[in-house]
Order: C-alpha cells, then sequence, then structure tokens
C-alpha cells in the first residue's frame, strides 16, 4: 500500500483477519429474536426451554472445541461448509445444488454461433492467466476493504469426483484443453498453438468444424453427461466399475482434466420483451437444459446458443456465485469492448486451416452402464420437469428511485419480498439472505434471516385496511434500518447460522445428542434469497452504454413448498428478480409469485410518493417560470 505498486490479487491476504466465534449467549438470543415472529407463544416457550437447556448444558463443551478450532484452522467455517452442505450430499447436484447466469440482457454481440464461443472462450483465457498471475486487482467491499480472493484459485481445471460417501473437489494446474459437447457427441479441443492461446478466429473456426461435424453419437455416448445429474452413489460405483480403464479412463480424464467444459445447444435461448416468458426457458435451460448435455461436475459448464447467446451453469461446493460473476462481468466486457466482431459477425483476425481438427473422445458403453446412465437420466428428468421457473424484468423503478426514498435497496426488495411472500401464503416462513464473510480469511457466506418482527409488523401494516401511510412508512424505516443491522452483522462475522451449524457437527464429532442444534438443523427455509452482486469491475459505464446490462442468475427451489429468488439491482432503473419453485406443490406459483413481487415494489414505493410528487411539482413549476423568462 505504503509503496503505491498496483496490489495484486493476493496482496492482502496475509493480512486478512479470521473469522471470531461468536459468544453462545448472543447467538442464541439471536436466534430465538428471529423466529419470536414465526411461533406461536406455546411454541416459541418450548424453543426458549429447547435453548436455554442447550445453554446451560452442553453449549460451553462445544463452544470450548469451536474457540480450539477457530485458533488452528484459517476458517472455522469453510472446510466444514463444504464438507457437509456440498460434498458429503448423496442426491442430485442438478438443480439441487448448482447455479446459473445468464447473459446480457438486451444484447447479443453476433448472432453466430461459433464466432460468439470463440470471443467467449478466448476472454476467458485471458482471465485464467491474468488469475494465474495474480494481475487482477484484489476485490474491496464498498470499494475500501480488503475480501478473500481464495475461491478464485478453483475457476479452472476443477471438478468434483464422486464418491461413495463423500465427493472431493479435483484442481489441476494449467489445463491447455477444453472438452466441447454437441448433438451427443464429445470433443476435445486444443486451447494452444505454438506456445499461445488460439486466438478468437481460430477458435472460431474450431467450433465451426464440430457444428459441421455430422458424425453419428457411439452407444451410450449421448447421454452419458446424466451420470453428474443423478445421485451420487450410482454415479461413483459406475465411475469405478466402468471407467476406470482403457479408452472409458482416457476419455473421462480429459473431461475432468479439461480448464471448463463446453456445451454448443441446438435451440436458440434468451430474453425477448415481446415474450412473457422468454426468461422462463433462458433459466430452465441454463439450470438443467435436457439433464445430458452439461457436465454438472465441472467447476462451470459454459453454454452457447444457436442464436449467440451464451451462460454458465456452475457447481457450487468450490465457490460462490459472485465469484463467478466477477469473471463473467470481464468475459463479457472484453467480449464486446475489446475483442469485438466483424461487420458479417465473424471474430477479428486471420482464419487458420491449418490447426489440427477437434478430436472425438472414444468410449466403450456396455449395456450394464446404458441402463445406469438411463437411470441417472430419469431421475433428472423428474427434477428438471417439476422446476417451476419464472424470470420477471421489473422496470417500473430501480435503485435510483429507492435511494432518493433514504433507503438501502437491499432492505426495500427483501421487504417487498416478505410482502409478497404474506399475500402470496398467507402465513409468514422462515427467510434464507445469503450475505457474504468474505473480509475474513477463507470467508464465504453467511444468512440474514430477513423475517424479523420488524418486518412482521410492517406487512400486517400494509394488508391492515385501518393502518395510514404514516404509520406503514415509520414501520418500513423500523424494519429497514433492522434488516440493514443484520446484514452488517452477518458480513462482520456475527452471524447465526453458521456458528449453529458448527456446534453442531462438533456435537456430532463428539457424539452428543442436542435436541436444540437438531431442531434448529431442520427447520426449513420456505423462502430462500439471494442478490446477485454487478459492476464489481467497473469495466462498462452502464450509464452511456445501458443496453449492456446484465441478466444476473438464479437457482432451484430449496424447500419442496417454499420459493428459491435470486434477483440482481442493475444499474439505476431496473431490477430482475429470478423465481423458482416446484410444480408438484399446489400452493406455489412462480409467475403468481412475480405478479405480488410487482405488487409489493410499487406499493411500498407508494408509500413514498406524497414526498416524490411534492418535489416533481415543484420541479414542474421550476421549469415553466423558466420557460416563462
Amino acid at each position: 500500500m505504503f509503496s503505491g505498486r498496483r496490489p495484486l490479487l493476493y496482496s492482502f491476504q496475509a493480512s486478512l483477519p479470521r473469522l471470531p466465534v461468536p459468544s453462545v449467549d448472543e447467538t442464541i438470543q439471536r436466534y430465538l429474536e428471529s423466529v419470536h415472529p414465526l411461533l406461536d407463544s406455546e411454541k416459541y416457550k418450548q424453543m426458549e426451554i429447547l435453548a436455554n437447556d442447550f445453554k446451560n448444558t452442553k453449549a460451553a463443551q462445544l463452544q470450548r472445541y469451536l474457540i480450539l478450532k477457530s485458533w488452528w484452522a484459517t476458517n472455522y467455517v469453510s472446510d466444514w461448509w463444504e464438507e457437509y452442505i456440498y460434498l458429503k450430499g448423496r442426491s442430485p447436484i442438478m438443480v439441487n445444488s448448482n447455479f446459473y447466469i445468464m447473459d446480457l440482457l438486451y444484447m447479443t454481440p453476433t448472432h453466430r454461433q461459433a464466432a460468439r464461443a470463440g470471443n467467449v472462450v478466448h476472454a476467458m483465457l485471458q482471465y485464467r492467466r491474468k488469475l494465474e498471475r495474480g494481475e487482477h486487482a484484489p476485490l474491496r467491499a464498498l470499494g475500501t476493504v480488503p475480501m478473500c480472493s481464495n475461491q478464485m484459485e478453483r475457476m479452472f481445471n476443477t471438478t468434483r469426483i464422486p464418491g461413495i460417501e463423500t465427493d472431493f473437489v479435483q484442481h489441476l494446474t494449467d489445463r491447455k484443453h477444453l472438452v466441447v459437447y454437441h448433438k451427443g457427441r464429445f470433443f476435445q479441443l486444443w486451447l494452444y498453438t505454438g506456445g499461445r492461446h488460439l486466438l478468437p478466429s481460430e477458435l472460431e473456426t474450431q467450433f465451426q468444424r464440430i457444428l459441421n461435424d455430422i458424425s453419428e453419437p457411439q452407444p451410450g455416448e449421448l447421454k452419458l453427461a446424466a451420470l453428474t445429474a443423478g445421485n451420487r452413489i450410482p454415479w461413483a460405483r459406475t465411475r469405478i466399475k466402468y471407467f476406470s480403464q482403457g479408452v472409458n479412463k482416457v476419455s473421462l480424464d480429459a473431461i475432468e482434466s479439461a480448464a471448463f467444459f463446453l456445451a454448443l445447444d441446438e435451440e436458440p435461448q434468451g430474453y425477448d420483451p415481446a415474450k412473457t416468458n422468454s426468461l422462463d426457458g433462458y433459466a430452465k435451460s441454463l439450470l438443467h437444459g435436457k439433464c445430458y448435455d452439461r457436465w454438472f461436475d465441472k467447476s462451470f459448464t459454459l453454454i452457447s446458443y444457436p442464436n449467440g447467446k451464451m451462460g454458465v451453469n456452475t457447481e457450487h461446493a468450490w465457490a460462490d456465485a459472485p465469484i463467478v460473476g466477477h469473471m463473467w462481468e470481464y468475459v463479457l466486457a472484453t467480449d464486446c469492448f475489446h475483442l469485438g466482431y466483424t461487420e458479417e459477425g465473424h471474430c477479428k483476425g486471420d482464419v487458420n486451416k491449418g490447426l489440427p481438427h477437434p478430436t472425438r473422445l472414444q468410449w466403450q458403453i456396455p449395456k450394464e452402464c446404458q441402463e445406469v446412465i438411463e437411470t441417472s437420466y430419469l431421475l433428472a428428468k423428474h427434477i428438471a420437469d417439476d422446476v417451476d421457473f419464472h424470470g420477471y424484468v421489473f422496470a417500473d423503478f430501480g435503485k435510483g428511485l429507492i435511494k432518493k426514498c433514504r433507503t438501502s435497496p437491499d432492505a426495500f426488495i427483501q421487504l417487498a419480498l416478505q410482502l409478497a411472500q404474506f399475500r402470496d401464503q398467507r402465513v409468514f416462513c422462515l427467510t434464507y439472505e445469503s450475505s457474504m464473510t468474505r473480509m475474513f480469511k477463507d470467508g464465504r457466506t453467511e444468512t440474514v434471516r430477513s423475517c424479523t418482527s420488524e418486518a412482521v409488523a410492517f406487512v400486517r401494516a400494509m394488508e391492515e385496511v385501518g393502518a395510514t401511510k404514516t404509520q406503514r412508512l415509520a414501520l418500513f424505516r423500523k424494519a429497514a434500518d433492522k434488516h440493514q443491522n443484520m446484514y452488517r452483522l452477518a458480513m462482520t462475522g456475527s452471524g447465526i447460522d453458521r456458528h449453529l451449524f458448527c456446534l453442531y457437527i462438533v456435537s456430532k464429532y463428539l457424539g452428543l445428542d442436542s435436541p436444540f442444534l437438531k431442531k434448529v438443523l431442520s427447520e426449513p427455509w420456505k423462502l430462500s434469497t439471494s442478490q446477485t452482486p454487478q459492476q464489481q469491475l467497473n469495466l462498462v459505464d452502464i450509464n452511456t452504454f445501458p443496453k449492456y446490462l446484465g441478466a444476473g442468475g438464479g437457482f432451484g427451489p430449496v424447500a419442496d413448498d417454499g420459493y428459491g429468488v435470486s434477483y440482481i439491482i442493475v444499474g439505476e432503473n431496473l431490477v430482475t428478480f429470478h423465481i423458482s419453485s416446484k410444480y408438484s406443490c399446489p400452493d406455489t406459483d412462480s409467475c403468481r409469485f412475480g405478479q405480488n413481487i410487482q405488487k409489493a415494489m410499487i406499493d411500498i414505493q407508494a408509500l413514498f410518493k406524497p414526498e416524490n410528487d411534492k418535489k416533481t411539482a415543484e420541479h414542474v413549476q421550476l421549469e415553466n417560470g423558466k420557460k416563462h423568462i
């Protein structure tokens, strides 16, 4: 900092603090406060008894072990979080764990599939090189506070490997090839020639060769990737039995050791303002596709559509959404503003016909293995068909107007979600909002429990006929302040849920049974929410280039009878919502919930209208005066 040199990506890693272990008393007090609005007086008393019993008996012993761990581990949460929440899960990761990120909302720089893939892959290789050299600027919260960058290390050359009891994440150093899936065939493509990256025009040529290839899939090849979409144990056993030797091992190694995985799709996708549900199909395509055309175990699968649109499906164990979002922001800006396209929509640069053609991966898949693949596919298809997805672009107003109301945009949206949830279900529910703890070494996420007593009071006032606008506004401000304070506590290591999770893991290690911790960890999150960060790099001025707005991303429903909501606050005047639920639940409907969110946003904004209208009237008066003069 003092030398005046530009700091590198990992410059601040050594100086990051360790995540502190909160006191048990504070965590339990905050936990009880969080469930108070959701329980009747009798159930709350029972929970209070359980909590106090835990506090007075087992808590001190468990806390001692946790403090001990915090002294020797770089982060007392993250290794257990990765292991127990992600890698030990035996159910399918498609929909249940993986998430997606969309392309630019309004803009498609070229409609040529091979050209767009060429530029994007080249931009990714540039990003990877900068990542390996640590040349990206270090990430900072609010532009000043350094954040941990360790998650970025495993972005490329990484695969989740299935195991019988637990999976593990395999990360390799610089890999020089890519595996591409198109029409049921797997191709290996080398990314280097003569010691340099392939140029965008060279990559376009290679991808076009794959698109032009008319060879048929080998037996069992078409749906092979469905193994990564089904249950983990059958996949682990199949991998050992059929992919441990011969051509199958060579081909599987090529996929698992690739820089990343690229799927060249056959059906166009993207946002069309003229079609109400255009984002719905796009989201489902990115989240699960056909269940066999994404390699769900790769750190990420890049997806390319025939109309030039792109997207990313990401495995969740190795990192959280902001990490992939950082890469995607760099890639889109590089693609559109640095690499560019010719007038015909091709990649710029000379065409090199002398490159060796991409090679087909070879498989010998016996009938028994094909049966396992089909079973995995049918299970995955059942999960995918049950996903009710709705993408909603809210363009009535955005961050600009919310800030004029002197409130936090995130708190505003979270309270709108509470109001929408109550109108949709007529009950309040345990709500999960993801917050980051990356101001600490190896920090990942923490939970903000958004359904507070203050939020409940505000929602009830909004639904109460007799409540005045002044009363509602006062309750809104109180609830928004409470939410901001909770978000601050979560970011600074004083959250509730990761502490309780780690106490539970310690209790399991020690063989101690805790009815309180068991109850806490089994509570369903019927509304799970997350904000996608944008403008992490500030490479594009979206006021100057309003068409270059990202559409954000989303995830599958967390509860069988609940909603998953991801939102991105884009620029000053736009919020995009990605809403998921399950068709099998008769009480949920993603499209209906989207309409409830729209109404809630507008109803809350109306509370501020007298102030805004007065300012507008004064502004008109002033303008008329100027004209008269």
